[in-house]
């Protein structure tokens, strides 16, 4: 994307000097700006930033035949929260609704709560003394709210996840909020609502996805991609960040991320957010930084759903198993257990994790105490399974503990542990190692069917304590019922 070079007064810099990616749609020649600005100083009384001023000439600049230059594929903007989008984009569509009688628009945001949060701050916009004369009404209906103006403009609110803003016609502004989370199915049903508007705004405004945005977040991704390779002719990208490899205390990256502090957003409001946040969270929606730039590939496990399921107590008592797992280079093995109550949910624990040098005559002789009172001991890994399985028979462990999983059943855990977690249907204690793995853990393919199980994003990763819970939480899971059953005094010898 190309940058402009042009100096400026110290202290105001242009958007292209400002945004950490910038990309302006083909042929511009004018812009409708001057007008909206106007209004909003002369008649609504309201003032903008450098930043609001650039962003707001690209988002209506406008080619020879008097048509915006982002009609075709509209106007991305990456933002970190806090920096002031809503009062730039609420002020932009009043001062538009107030200049074009008639005019529909549509703001809407993925979850209900964003959408409730956005309209009472533009109710709040809509009730000031110099705006006010402008509104007609404000409707506040539950999933149906609604700024009317008296020339006849409409502004209207609303969340995807409960359908709207599909099968309304004629509408001439799209304002995706949660841009991130917004699917091409989602997309291409509120589109169509501007077939016949001869305007054709529509904006896609979020922070960088969340692992858990995958598969909501195409558009927004391409939008991006397109515009870092040159090719979105046909729309306009803004993207504020801090740099990848930030410290994200560094106060320097957060006045480069967010062009609003601490002028407008003050250094409070910032620490604010961030002690909500986890450190990856405040990464993407404090610093506006995306996981591909930072070197990091999202996680398959919810890291919000993983952890909260660490919080809840575990049971007493129950059925148990084991589980071994080694490191496909043999160099690392991973003993884990799961307990299964008689009421509630599996619990699963890492046990230990050691390198191979120690050799496994630590887990015959810890798995030899203990094999009385469990349901299946598994063992997997083709770098020392064999050997192990070997050495737990010479120690009189009974054939029918032992399990050495088949490829099937090795998919089958994989897939019973994700779902489990998205189901919050197990609990965790909360231990690093395991922590760690969860964070760091992608899909590996398994066979031609679509199988697949844990493998490391990163080489600082290691996923074999993941591994081991996986195939230990499939072990209860499937053993036989009643099996191995353990009182509570018992549990606490078998369990850290």
């Amino acid at each position: 994307m190309q940058k402009t070079s042009q100096p400026t007064k110290p202290g105001t810099p242009r958007l292209s000097e400002s945004a950490r990616f910038l990309s302006a749609p083909a042929g511009i020649v004018s812009t409708a700006w001057p007008a909206v600005r106007k209004t909003c100083e002369q008649k609504l009384g309201v003032m903008f930033d450098p930043w609001q001023e650039g962003a707001g000439r690209l988002i209506l600049g406008k080619r020879a035949d008097g048509n915006l230059a982002a009609m075709i594929d509209g106007v991305g903007m990456s933002l970190p929260r806090q920096v002031g989008k809503t009062y730039l984009i609420s002020a932009m569509v009043f001062a538009l609704c107030v200049n074009t009688p008639g005019l529909l628009v549509i703001w809407t945001a993925h979850h209900l709560k964003t959408s409730a949060e956005t309209f009472l701050s533009l109710q709040g916009f809509a009730s000031r003394q110099r705006v006010a004369p402008f509104v007609k009404y404000v409707h506040t209906g539950s999933g149906d709210e609604e700024i009317a103006f008296h020339n006849g403009s409409r502004v209207l609110f609303g969340a995807r996840e409960r359908g709207f803003g599909r099968g309304i016609p004629g509408v001439d502004v799209l304002i995706f909020d949660e841009g991130q989370i917004l699917s091409d199915m989602a997309l291409a049903n509120m589109l169509a609502a501007m077939n016949t508007s001869r305007f054709g705004l529509h904006l896609y405004i979020g922070t960088p996805p969340k692992p858990e945005d995958e598969g909501k977040s195409e558009s927004f991704k391409r939008m991006r991609s397109e515009a870092k390779d040159g090719t979105l002719t046909d729309g306009a990208w803004v993207e504020f960040g801090a740099d990848p490899d930030a410290d994200l205390n560094d106060h320097a990256q957060w006045r480069k991320a967010n062009p609003s502090y601490p002028k407008r957003t003050p250094m409070q409001s910032l620490l604010r957010l961030k002690r909500k946040l986890t450190p990856d969270d405040w990464r993407r929606e404090g610093m506006g930084i995306w996981d591909e730039d930072a070197g990091l590939a999202p996680s398959e496990i919810d890291w919000i759903k993983w952890d909260a399921l660490g919080h809840t107590a575990a049971p007493l008592d129950g059925r148990i198993a084991y589980a071994v797992r080694f490191s496909a280079d043999g160099s690392r093995v991973a003993l884990a257990a799961a307990l299964r109550p008689a009421v509630g949910v599996p619990h699963v624990e890492l046990i230990k994790v050691r390198d191979m040098a120690a050799g496994t005559s630590w887990l015959v002789t810890w798995l030899s105490a203990r094999w009385r009172g469990c349901s299946r001991i598994t063992v997997d890994g083709k770098a020392g399974a064999g050997a192990l399985v070997n050495a737990l028979r010479v120690a009189k462990i009974p054939a029918r503990i032992i399990c050495t999983p088949s490829v099937d059943e090795v998919i089958a855990a994989h897939a019973m542990t994700a779902e489990a977690i998205r189901s919050a249907s197990l609990t965790h204690s909360s231990q690093k190692q395991l922590d760690d793995a969860v964070r760091g853990a992608g899909k590996r393919t398994i066979g031609p069917l679509g199988g697949w199980g844990w493998k490391p994003l990163s080489p600082d990763v290691d996923v074999v304590p993941l591994e081991a819970v996986t195939l230990a939480l499939h072990a209860v899971t499937t053993g036989k019922s009643g099996a191995g059953r353990t009182g509570s005094d018992s549990r606490r010898a078998v369990i850290l």
